[in-house]
């Protein structure tokens, strides 16, 4: 049995989770942000992912096609195209003539229930990891131990 697969499929899982993560961290630290370094409002961004070359249901179908499972990948990361916030803040520098602000659409409960979605996905694809490590090391043994 090739476990090459099992490793190849957990690290991109765990590739894709850590720009995930990357992703909200980004999202959170300009969460007040009135305007990037080009003078445009900061949008939030979100991650777009799809399986890698490949399918798991055809995998999953042809026990011979096992060597077909692949992975994760991100297909880009883009605008999310949330609404920005206002807020009233007459003293800003960046107020309208009303006195409103306005900041990006970024909401910090959902990218903290994302934060803590991509972290679990992340673990789980450590602990398929391990375990793939650990039948490749229970293998070894089997066959070496005469």
């Amino acid at each position: 049995m090739d476990y090459r697969n099992a490793f190849a499929i957990s690290a991109s899982g765990m590739t894709v989770e850590k720009i995930r993560l990357d992703t909200i961290a980004v999202n959170l630290a300009n969460i007040h942000s009135t305007r990037g370094a080009d003078g445009k409002a900061f949008q939030p961004l979100s991650v777009k992912v799809t399986e890698a070359q490949g399918s798991f249901a055809a995998g999953f179908t042809q026990l011979a096609g096992a060597n077909q499972l692949r992975g994760a990948r991100v297909v880009q990361i883009e605008p999310s195209g949330a609404a920005p916030r206002h807020l009233y803040e007459p003293g800003n520098p960046d107020a309208d003539a009303k006195g409103f602000v306005s900041l990006p659409g970024v909401n910090q409960v959902t990218e903290m229930v994302n934060l803590a979605g991509a972290l679990r996905a992340y673990e789980a694809n450590v602990v398929a990891m391990n375990a793939a490590k650990t039948m490749a090391l229970k293998a070894l043994e089997l066959g070496g131990g005469q």
